[in-house]
C-alpha cells in the first residue's frame, strides 16, 4: 500500500486537534478530529487512534481474545474488530474526561480502514471522511453522522444550504458523548487504480469534491497527493485543522508487470511535479 499522509494545524486555530495513525504493516490507516477546545480535543483524537491501533495489534497477536461487543453480522472478522476497537476508544475517552474537570465533555470523531488482500473495511463515527476515487467516479464511502447532513437526506436542506449552515459542527454521534456507540462499518472491493482518501472536515469544508477529485487523479504519488490537498485547504482559508490520508494500492499483478504498474506511477507522479 503507498500511503501519503499530513496534518497541519491551519490559519486559524492555535493548536492542532486531529491525529492520525499509519501502520503500513497491518495495512491499517486512522484519522481523528478531536473535540472539546484547549487541550481537549487533541487528548481525545489521540487517544482514539492509539487505542485503536493498540486493540488491533493485540487482535493479531492473541486472535482468541474477547471483543469489547457483540460481532455486527455479515461483515468479517477483521470488520468487527475495527468496529470493537472504535468501541474501546470511546470508552477510553470517557474515562478521560472523568478523570479531569478541564476534559469534561470532551470527544472525537473518527474514520478508520484496513486492507486484507483486494477487501477494505471501513469504520468510522462522526464526520471524517473516507472517499474512493475510481476511474472517474469520485465517492463517498462514509456518511456523516452530523445535524445538517441528516437534514439534506430527509431533504430538509440541499447540500448548499448544509454547506452554508451555522450548525454545520452539531454532531449526532462521536466519540466520548455516549456510555454506548453505534459503528458505522462497510466493506468494499478494491480493485487496480483505486484511491482512498481518509480526512477531516478541514479539507472537505474549504476544499469542493470536484477539486479534490482533481488532485487524486493526476497526482499518482500519494504523498505529494496529501500533501497538496493540505495546501489547497490552507490556501481557501484553512479555518480548522487539515489531516489527510492517501492511499494507493499497489497493483495485485505479480512479477515485472507489477514492478512496470508501478514504475509508470512514479513516471506520471514526475511528470506532474510544478
Amino acid at each position: 500500500m503507498e500511503f501519503g499522509a499530513r496534518s497541519e494545524v491551519g490559519r486559524v486555530r492555535e493548536n492542532n486537534e486531529d491525529s492520525f495513525v499509519v501502520s503500513p504493516e497491518m495495512n491499517l490507516f486512522i484519522v481523528s478530529d478531536g473535540m472539546g477546545g484547549q487541550a481537549s480535543g487533541e487528548v481525545a483524537s489521540r487517544l482514539a487512534v492509539d487505542t485503536v491501533l493498540a486493540h488491533c495489534c493485540d487482535r493479531d497477536s492473541t486472535p482468541a481474545s474477547n471483543s469489547s461487543a457483540a460481532r455486527i453480522a455479515g461483515v468479517s472478522g477483521t470488520s468487527n474488530r475495527l468496529a470493537s476497537a472504535i468501541r474501546l476508544a470511546n470508552q477510553a475517552i470517557q474515562r478521560a474526561a472523568r478523570e479531569s474537570a478541564a476534559r469534561k465533555g470532551m470527544g472525537a470523531t473518527i474514520v478508520a480502514v484496513r486492507c486484507e488482500g483486494e477487501r477494505m473495511s471501513v469504520a468510522h463515527v462522526g464526520d471524517s471522511r473516507a472517499y474512493r476515487l475510481r476511474n472517474d467516479l469520485f465517492e463517498q464511502l462514509t456518511r456523516d453522522h452530523s445535524l445538517v447532513a441528516e437534514q439534506v437526506r430527509h431533504g430538509e436542506l440541499t447540500d448548499q444550504e448544509a454547506a452554508e449552515s451555522d450548525l454545520q459542527n452539531v454532531l449526532l454521534r462521536g466519540l466520548g458523548i455516549e456510555d454506548e456507540i453505534e459503528v458505522d462499518v462497510t466493506e468494499e472491493l478494491l480493485i487496480d487504480g483505486d484511491v482512498i482518501l481518509l480526512c477531516t472536515d478541514g479539507l472537505t469544508r474549504e476544499v469542493p469534491d470536484d477539486e479534490i477529485a482533481s488532485v487524486l487523479r493526476n497526482m499518482a504519488d500519494a504523498r505529494q497527493a496529501a500533501d497538496r490537498l493540505v495546501e489547497t485547504a490552507i490556501r481557501a482559508g484553512g479555518r480548522d485543522n487539515i489531516t489527510v490520508i492517501v492511499l494507493r494500492p499497489f497493483s495485485q499483478t505479480p512479477g515485472a508487470l507489477s514492478r512496470v504498474v508501478r514504475f509508470g506511477r512514479w513516471l506520471r507522479s514526475f511528470g506532474n511535479q510544478p
